[in-house]
């Protein structure tokens, strides 16, 4: 199937409750991992490969496709249940995750899986990537964009400013970054560890546009990916999205420490009946 310009259609809380029983299905094969992440973030997926984006699902490398680079390697689970969902990867591989010779490694890696941009593990690198990527992209006067996700913690890492300071610099208004915030990292609260608040005042005097949203409120991510997109001023864009850990299944939003769980094994299918429960009509 291709995929190339989508509108706006009704699918797409079907599309994000799909793709997070992706994610938990993944998990179960392993029995722990990056859920709750795979969970906060699966509204933004929906709206990127379902309203957003251009690409093939058949051909992952059509040059003329709209890239995105998932910085937060340790999301690959979440971009894998995505993948999966928009034809890229066939579903049957989810029973493969994380296994010996599986083309979806716990963490991202761009030469084993289709539609995977970039290598992921250090953090902090893909919006540098995405510079790059946007630059390119416009000396070859390409209109596509360039999408980036990454995560709160990653606000820590010098090079992410850096990266806000050139793309500015170099008005790349076919770049669309989301940063996830869901004030979790491994060393405790996001927010405790860097300070990166007021984060969209911050943002704006390094010259970009920004947007802070609800990120589990699909009209406003829908609204946000549309502002970005429309946005006439040359000069890049970002959407802060707020996010709750674990959306979508009771037990792991209220868990205290949720980076990265282990779940039991009884647990998985619970997890599995909580988002069935809250399936769209």
């Amino acid at each position: 199937m291709n995929v190339e310009t989508l509108s706006n259609t009704p699918g797409l809380e079907e599309r994000a409750y799909r793709i997070r029983r992706n994610a938990v299905r993944m998990g179960e094969v392993q029995g722990q991992g990056y859920i709750a992440q795979a969970l906060d973030i699966a509204d933004v997926l929906a709206v990127a490969y379902f309203h957003a984006m251009r690409y093939r699902a058949d051909d992952p490398t059509w040059e003329e496709r709209d890239r995105f680079l998932l910085s937060n390697g340790h999301y690959a689970i979440a971009l894998y249940a995505a993948l999966i969902e928009a034809g890229v990867i066939p579903e049957a591989e989810l029973e493969l995750y994380g296994s010996d010779d599986s083309r979806l490694p716990m963490s991202g890696m761009a030469s084993y899986t289709p539609g995977m941009e970039m290598s992921g593990g250090s953090l902090g690198l893909g919006l540098s990537i995405a510079v790059g990527m946007a630059m390119g992209l416009k000396r070859k006067k390409s209109d596509s964009r360039v999408y980036t996700l990454f995560s709160d913690g990653e606000l820590g890492e010098g090079s992410v400013w850096e990266a806000m300071m050139s793309a500015a610099q170099y008005k790349l208004d076919n770049m669309i970054a989301i940063v996830d915030v869901n004030n979790q990292q491994a060393d405790g609260p996001a927010t405790e560890v860097t300070h990166f608040e007021p984060l969209v005042a911050k943002l704006e005097a390094f010259g970009w546009y920004v947007q802070r949203i609800d990120g589990n409120d699909m009209a406003a991510v829908t609204a946000a990916f549309d502002a970005a997109k429309a946005y006439p001023v040359p000069q890049p864009r970002i959407i802060v999205a707020d996010t709750l850990m674990g959306k979508g299944v009771p037990f792991l939003e209220d868990r205290e420490k949720n980076h990265f769980i282990r779940v039991e094994a009884h647990e998985w299918q619970l997890a599995l009946k909580a988002l069935d429960a809250g399936r769209p009509a």
